[in-house]
């Protein structure tokens, strides 16, 4: 009586997604697609991007008409040579789109070396970072809600965006530092910088810092879908 019965399928146990961390650049990338409205009607641009988790850097963006491996397999080896990581310990995180699991991008993953990470089916909030990233995008007040001209136009754009992504944005995820200022071990020039300023101001009013300098340091470590360790209530007779 307590096995299985009927005509529905027996309920599928979901394993736990694997924890990935790092405690610097280029060593956890997470990657994915989102569309790009056109002027016209049912006709979307994809936006391929890659990103790294640890400093939040924009590794590598392209901008095609269609969703295949191909293209996705030529993107993470511009972004491995740029970064010049061939040959290093790499994870790419991606969900389960075609693109992601094509056989093409898979060859290209084990030809580079590069880790496969893939998120539970079903689940939206495996792949966190990138799609963070996205909504910052479409959010951006000069993202055009009409839609693009045609691709040059997106690609341009894009650009625009990558540069003031990377350069200018300051991230509250990493303590509200510039991607590229993390991503190239700069933060800890910034951080220096910025207590002095803080040091100084609160010997000018010490009453506006009762409770203390804010802490500015940047995060040690990133976990790509951490754990979270219950503790157990013990009660004490």
């Amino acid at each position: 009586m307590l096995n299985h019965r009927g005509k529905s399928k027996k309920r599928k146990k979901v394993n736990k997604p694997e924890t990935f961390t790092a405690n610097g650049p280029n060593q956890v990338w997470t990657w994915d697609i989102t569309y790009l409205d056109s002027y016209i009607r049912g006709k979307y641009y994809k936006l391929y991007m890659i990103i790294d988790i640890f400093s939040r850097k924009i590794v590598a963006w392209e901008i095609w008409d269609s969703e295949t491996g191909e293209h996705a397999a030529n993107l993470v080896q511009r972004a491995v040579l740029s970064e010049n990581l061939k040959g290093k310990p790499l994870v790419l995180h991606s969900d389960n789109g075609a693109p992601m699991k094509s056989y093409t991008l898979k060859a290209k993953l084990e030809e580079l070396g590069i880790a496969k990470s893939y998120s539970r089916p079903r689940v939206s909030n495996d792949n966190p970072f990138s799609e963070a990233c996205f909504k910052t995008l479409k959010y951006r007040p000069n993202f055009p809600e009409n839609g693009f001209k045609n691709i040059e136009e997106s690609r341009k754009w894009a650009y625009e965006f990558e540069n003031w992504y990377n350069n200018e944005h300051y991230h509250s995820g990493i303590n509200y530092l510039t991607p590229n200022s993390v991503h190239n071990g700069n933060a800890d020039v910034v951080i220096k910088k910025r207590k002095l300023v803080y040091e100084n101001a609160r010997k000018l009013n010490p009453s506006r810092f009762n409770k203390g300098i804010r802490n500015w340091e940047c995060p040690k470590t990133v976990s790509l879908n951490p754990r979270t360790i219950k503790k157990e209530n013990k009660k004490i007779v």
